[in-house]
């Protein structure tokens, strides 16, 4: 399974502040976190979106500037299958970025995409009217029922104006329950806390809030 970062602040900040604990969590995370990563970031209003299929804990990620909204995402790839650039998040539609961490077994929607997680994307996006959380509690409600078992669904979508999380998860609290934490301005999400950082609250499963 993935792991998921998000972090906005006030100010600008040092990306490399952030990806720099991300990188270390994804190394040391109970399941292999290996398969590729990617982030977007906020530059002038507009989105900018890096991937690469090499493990973030091998990239030197000290040439990324400053933002004011960060998602992140590294890639444990189901089965190892499909391990390729194109399948890493975060995904980008134009307007939104979507990072995803899950399993669900026995799915029964039909929409496009090359993996489960951008038919998620996809799907979620049917229900918005200019309203991304009710499309979020919509669309995840119908996944939910229309799914055989659903080991965990986490996932943060956002545009330029608003980001909401969803968090689900029946089974492995230990692995995935998200957390939200304060560094300065930084508000921050994360699969897991920061090392030696203690203004972390879990976030609780079946949540779906806007961030």
């Amino acid at each position: 399974m993935c792991r998921l970062l998000w972090v906005r602040a006030a100010q600008p900040f040092r990306i490399s502040d952030h990806l720099v604990h991300f990188a270390a969590l994804s190394r040391d995370s109970s399941e292999y976190q290996g398969h590729g990563w990617g982030c977007a970031w906020l530059q002038n209003n507009q989105w900018q979106i890096y991937r690469n299929i090499s493990p973030i804990w091998q990239e030197d990620i000290s040439h990324f500037g400053t933002t004011t909204l960060l998602v992140a995402h590294t890639r444990s790839a189901f089965r190892d299958e499909g391990i390729s650039v194109e399948n890493n998040m975060p995904f980008f539609d134009g307007e939104r970025v979507f990072i995803f961490n899950g399993e669900l077994r026995g799915v029964r929607i039909k929409e496009k995409g090359r993996i489960g997680a951008e038919k998620i994307f996809n799907y979620v996006k049917r229900f918005d009217r200019h309203d991304l959380l009710k499309a979020l509690t919509r669309g995840t409600a119908i996944i939910e029922k229309k799914t055989r078992y659903v080991r965990a669904m986490n996932l943060i979508i956002a545009d330029a104006a608003s980001s909401h999380l969803a968090t689900l998860y029946n089974e492995n609290q230990a692995y995935f329950q998200m957390y939200r934490g304060q560094e300065g301005t930084a508000d921050i999400v994360c699969s897991k806390p920061y090392p030696g950082r203690t203004q972390w609250q879990p976030i609780g499963n079946r949540s779906i809030l806007t961030l």
